[in-house]
């Protein structure tokens, strides 16, 4: 099979869609962060707390929506301890972040061992199934790559449409983007950049944590060590990459795993026997890098990003 048949696959394109589903949750989570001022680093270790904690949750006995709802409510957790730091408190955004990645990754695998320490391998649970839309899924190519995945991936692109209305069509979307360009306009108005700020880090580490548990729950049917691999950082990217807007950052996240997909099926073509696979592990984060330096060339940074607001300063 040469490129040209693997693109135009419509296996290849849904592997794609469910590569890029936790990277979306993800991407729209750290793009409300940031579009609020705040640079969320701590994406990393809430996804793995999140994808721990619905798995577990699950496993404990949960249906498959109360996991995800327990995901999300631990993402919320650590977003109110990372903007308690850095927003109130002004602490540098770059520091909390590292550190809520570090603590939530260090109580994610102490809990593992704890909960199941006499385990040598992860139970397994039973995850989402595809669920099939009538007709749409019969579309040539398009079909079988969009309509005929898990209901997290439906909720995932469904979240892309509401974080842009929310962002541009409502006040409080208002709020929160001028939040992050200019807050003494925000103050001014009488409104609390601290509580607006707050809340968009918080509702946005819930969806990084439910990216995280679309790994457990749909994707996979069981948590493993390192199973986040690196996709909180790759959604940081995205985020530049989709110059802090949910359409384009979609697209960015398509982009990488359609990268990701076709290293796989390149491993297994004739070009597969003769160049080590390393270098094909290396293609989706080479293109990416290359998108991202082409894109964020021309991406306007929002003007109070990452910096601290102190009611009565200029």
């Amino acid at each position: 099979m040469d490129i040209f048949e693997i693109l135009t696959s419509a296996a290849f394109w849904a592997a794609a869609i469910r590569i890029a589903s936790p990277l979306i949750f993800a991407t729209m989570g750290e793009l409300i962060c940031e579009r609020a001022g705040v640079l969320n680093l701590g994406i990393e270790g809430i996804m793995v707390a999140g994808a721990f904690a619905g798995w577990i949750a699950v496993w404990a006995g949960l249906p498959l929506w109360g996991g995800v709802a327990v995901a999300f409510v631990t993402g919320m957790a650590f977003g109110l301890l990372h903007g308690i730091f850095s927003v109130p408190f002004g602490l540098s955004q770059h520091v909390v972040g590292i550190g809520v990645t570090l603590l939530a990754t260090s109580l994610t695998f102490y809990t593992y061992r704890v909960v199941l320490p006499e385990v040598s391998s992860p139970p397994k649970i039973t995850a989402f199934q595809p669920v099939e839309i009538p007709l749409l899924s019969k579309i040539p190519l398009i079909g079988p790559a969009l309509f005929n995945q898990t209901p997290l991936t439906y909720a995932a692109f469904i979240l892309v449409g509401l974080v842009a209305l929310v962002l541009y069509r409502t006040p409080l979307g208002l709020a929160v983007r001028a939040a992050g360009e200019s807050p003494s306009a925000v103050a001014a108005q009488g409104l609390s950049v601290t509580a607006i700020r707050m809340g968009a880090v918080i509702v946005g580490s819930g969806f990084m944590a439910v990216g995280g548990a679309f790994l457990t729950l749909s994707a996979f049917d069981s948590f493993f060590f390192d199973m986040v691999n690196g996709r909180g950082w790759i959604c940081i990217a995205l985020v530049v990459f989709g110059v802090w807007k949910p359409g384009k950052a979609l697209l960015g996240a398509i982009l990488f795993a359609a990268f990701d997909a076709l290293q796989i099926r390149l491993q297994q073509t004739t070009i597969g026997a003769v160049v080590p696979y390393q270098l094909f592990l290396m293609l989706p984060y080479i293109l990416s890098i290359l998108a991202l330096v082409l894109m964020s060339r021309r991406a306007e940074v929002p003007a109070a990003l990452m910096v601290p607001f102190n009611k009565g300063e200029r």
